[in-house]
């Protein structure tokens, strides 16, 4: 009965913290059902949240000497026969399209493209290893019954990336993708982890040796980090081993989200080569590995995790001027371009609402810091200050307050207190 009421109390929070829900609600993407099932338009405010989550992905990866790709959106059916995703996933691809007289195929993944890169040119075991990341949207087919808001759509943009490298470089490879993983992850507020280990299943390619080197190097990977693990024997693709990592949200529940894969199949399938120190065409190890998994479901997680209050450095809005009056809007307008040139978003009230409304409005709107604007501000060159969490916190000189958020924002911390900014009037509600 404990156990039942727990699951209970689970299901209702779950309900309350849907994406789809909140989604609309805060504006942030729609399903177009006259545009097709499982294909997401992202309203203005998710688009901000996206590109946010986008550029930290992606400056992350370059700190970690990745390049990144872009590939076509779609290619010859020829390549899709020539990667086995024809003969093996041709259920879950679109339908082919004819270009003069030849069949082109919507892609349903990135890896082919990479694979044919890495062939334009004759590669050097001292070029290795080759780090190539995209944020590549793929299109696949799933039945209308099974599409479930953001976490099954049909077309999504995966956090991909490809590892060529020498068999002596994967465990550097894999542990360098695990550190990689902890510290994207980390900053989204996901710190808990189940990991598994996948090993060869029955029906499986490559020789006895390279999965026993990769699974070594997998399995000395999370070692070599400390990390726990269990081991699923015989759960591995037929094509390598692989890692996978399930994160845990804020009332429980699992996610499957992070992977690492080995595989032995693509660089046979595509002859890929590297010329080795003694001069012979050796296979590289392809690892491919994704940390969101997809940008849409993670980002359904993500407000399902937060219950839509995202942290300060994701707001779509991270400040909303509220004037008084008309008499301080052209203040409000100085301050919010200001704090727009420092990379802040903020948006300024129309005014047209009553001033408890107003911030009413604001935290409807899950803004997490709101200033109120008289004229009092204005001549003072001040914002009165309402954290949505902290309640009102006092009146500061606007530069100041831009300062803090910005740090705020660099550092993806929230604003707990105004560090160490002096209050400008004695008020006993605007202490620390």
């Amino acid at each position: 009965p404990k156990q039942s009421k727990q699951y209970k109390r689970m299901l209702e929070e779950a309900k309350k913290r849907d994406h789809r829900t909140l989604g609309k609600k805060l504006d942030l993407f729609s399903i177009q059902e006259d545009a097709g099932g499982g294909l997401v338009f992202w309203h203005p405010k998710g688009s901000t949240i996206r590109r946010k989550i986008e550029d930290f992905w992606k400056q992350q990866h370059i700190d970690q000497n990745y390049d990144i790709v872009y590939t076509p959106h779609i290619a010859n059916l020829d390549l899709w026969k020539t990667s086995g995703h024809f003969d093996f996933y041709k259920e879950g691809m679109f339908d082919q399209m004819e270009v003069e007289n030849e069949q082109y195929q919507i892609k349903p993944m990135n890896c082919p493209f990479h694979c044919l890169m890495y062939k334009d040119a004759i590669r050097s075991y001292r070029d290795l290893p080759f780090r190539w990341g995209e944020l590549g949207t793929v299109y696949r087919y799933e039945r209308s019954g099974t599409l479930h808001g953001l976490f099954r759509v049909r077309g999504f943009t995966q956090d991909d990336a490809h590892i060529f490298c020498l068999p002596e470089q994967l465990q550097d490879e894999i542990v360098g993708v695990l550190k990689l993983t902890r510290s994207i992850l980390s900053r989204f507020g996901f710190e808990k982890y189940e990991l598994m280990i996948s090993t060869r299943p029955e029906k499986s390619v490559g020789s006895d040796q390279i999965w026993e080197d990769a699974t070594e190097a997998l399995v000395g990977a999370l070692d070599e980090l400390g990390w726990e693990y269990g081991t699923d024997e015989g759960g591995g693709a037929f094509y390598g081993p692989k890692i996978d990592l399930k994160i845990k949200d804020a009332i429980g529940r699992t996610w499957q989200c992070s992977t690492v894969q080995c595989d032995f199949n693509l660089p046979e399938r595509f002859d890929l080569e590297y010329v080795s120190a003694e001069g012979t065409r050796e296979r590289p190890i392809m690892v491919h590995r994704a940390i969101f998994g997809s940008i849409e479901r993670f980002f359904g997680i993500l407000i399902e995790n937060s219950a839509g209050e995202l942290p300060f450095w994701l707001a779509p809005t991270q400040l909303r001027l509220l004037p008084v009056t008309d008499a301080v809007v052209d203040y409000c307008k100085e301050v919010a371009a200001k704090a727009t040139k420092m990379g802040l978003r903020v948006e300024v009230d129309r005014g047209s609402e009553r001033l408890a409304k107003q911030i009413r409005n604001a935290e409807q709107g899950r803004i997490p810091v709101m200033a109120v604007v008289g004229v009092k501000e204005m001549e003072d060159r001040t914002l009165a200050v309402r954290s949505r969490k902290l309640g009102d916190l006092g009146s500061f000189a606007f530069e100041d307050l831009l300062d803090e958020l910005k740090r705020c924002d660099d550092d993806a911390v929230e604003m707990t207190k105004m560090g160490e900014v002096a209050v400008k009037e004695e008020d006993p509600a605007a202490s620390e």
